[in-house]
C-alpha cells in the first residue's frame, strides 16, 4: 500500500509556501516520477485515488498547490496568482517542485501530467524549460479561437485596471466556468460538465476549496498562458524529442469535444514532436481520471508511462 504526505516549499512569488502532496510505496525503488499539475478551482489533493493507483505500482507522484489553491492559499485569496506575471510564477513554481524531486530521486524518469489549466501550465512548462521531463501527459487540453482568447483577456484586463486583480467578477465566470455547463442542460448542477459520476460532482459541489470563483488577475493571467503556448515563438522553444499523450472526453467543453484537442495535437505535431499519442474517450467530460470508465483511463495511462521508461 502507498504512503501519503505533505511538504512545503517556497513559491517564486517570494510571499507563499507551496503545499504539495506526495504518494510513495515504502521500500520501494521508484520506477519513475510522475508530477502532477492541477485545473482551476481544485488542489494536488483531488488526485489521490489515482495517485495511489500509480504509487502502488512503483511510481512516486506529486503536485503542488497552485498560488490561490488549496493549502496553499492560506492567506485565504482564492483564485488569485498574484498583482502581476501570474502564469510565470505558477510555471515557475512547477519547475521548482520538479527540481526538488529530481534532486530527491536522481536519474529517475520524470513525467508531467497536466490536467485542464494545468495542462495549459504544462504546455507552458514544455516551451520555458524544454528538454527537462521525459515526457508529457495533457488531460482535459483544448485551445479556444485566438479573438475569443484575446476577447476574454481584454474584458478581465479592463476589470482588473478599475477594480484591481484580486477582484470576483461573476462576468469573468460566466465567460469562463460558468459557460461549460450549458451543453449538458437540463442541468442537475452547476458542474454537471465535469464527469457523468454524480458522487464526484457532489463532492466537488461540497469541497471548500473547489467552490471558489476565480479572480479577474488570475482569468487575465490564464489567457495570456494560452495565447503564449499558441504562438510559434513558444513552440518553437519546444524540444520535439519529449513524448506528449493527449487523452479527453469527446464530450468536454474545454477541448470543444474534442476539436481544441485535435488542434492542441496539431501544434505537437507542426512543430516536428516525434512521439506523439492522443485518445478521445466516446461520451467523456471534462475529468477521464474520475470519469465512470476511469479504471479504463487509469490503465492506458500506466501502458503509456510504462512504454516510455
Amino acid at each position: 500500500m502507498s504512503d501519503f504526505t505533505e511538504f512545503s516549499f517556497p513559491s517564486k512569488d517570494g510571499v507563499h509556501q507551496c503545499r504539495a502532496s506526495l504518494w510513495t510505496r515504502p521500500d520501494t525503488a521508484p520506477r519513475a516520477v510522475v508530477q502532477i499539475v492541477h485545473g482551476v478551482a481544485e488542489y494536488a489533493g483531488r488526485y489521490g485515488h489515482f495517485a495511489r493507483y500509480l504509487a502502488d505500482r512503483g511510481f512516486v507522484v506529486c503536485g503542488g498547490d497552485h498560488l490561490g489553491h488549496g493549502k496553499t492559499a492560506d492567506d485565504g485569496k482564492y483564485g488569485y496568482f498574484g498583482k502581476k506575471d501570474g502564469w510565470t510564477l505558477v510555471t515557475a513554481d512547477v519547475r521548482r517542485l520538479r527540481v526538488l524531486m529530481g534532486e530527491k530521486h536522481p536519474n529517475v524518469p520524470y513525467f508531467l501530467l497536466g490536467h485542464s489549466m494545468g495542462s495549459f501550465l504544462a504546455r507552458t512548462y514544455l516551451c520555458a524549460y524544454p528538454g527537462t521531463v521525459d515526457g508529457c501527459i495533457l488531460s482535459g487540453t483544448g485551445q479556444e479561437k485566438p479573438a475569443l482568447v484575446a476577447a476574454g483577456k481584454a474584458v478581465a484586463s479592463a476589470i482588473c485596471a478599475v477594480k484591481g486583480p484580486e477582484t470576483v467578477s461573476p462576468l469573468v465566470n460566466r465567460l469562463s466556468l460558468g459557460a461549460y455547463n450549458k451543453q449538458f442542460a437540463p442541468n442537475r448542477t452547476s458542474a454537471d460538465w465535469i464527469c457523468r459520476d454524480e458522487s464526484v460532482v457532489d463532492a466537488y459541489l461540497k469541497d471548500p476549496f473547489c467552490t471558489f470563483m476565480p479572480t479577474a488577475g488570475m482569468f487575465r493571467d490564464m489567457m495570456g498562458g494560452l495565447q503564449y503556448i499558441s504562438s510559434q515563438e513558444a513552440l518553437s522553444r519546444m524540444d520535439p524529442s519529449t513524448p506528449v499523450y493527449l487523452f479527453s472526453g469527446d464530450r468536454d467543453p474545454v477541448g470543444t469535444n474534442g476539436e481544441g484537442v485535435k488542434k492542441v495535437y496539431g501544434f505537437f505535431k507542426d512543430h516536428g514532436t516525434a512521439d506523439l499519442t492522443m485518445k478521445l474517450y466516446p461520451g467523456g467530460r471534462h475529468e477521464m481520471l474520475n470519469e465512470i470508465n476511469k479504471g479504463e483511463v487509469y490503465a492506458d495511462v500506466l501502458a503509456w508511462l510504462e512504454k516510455h521508461i
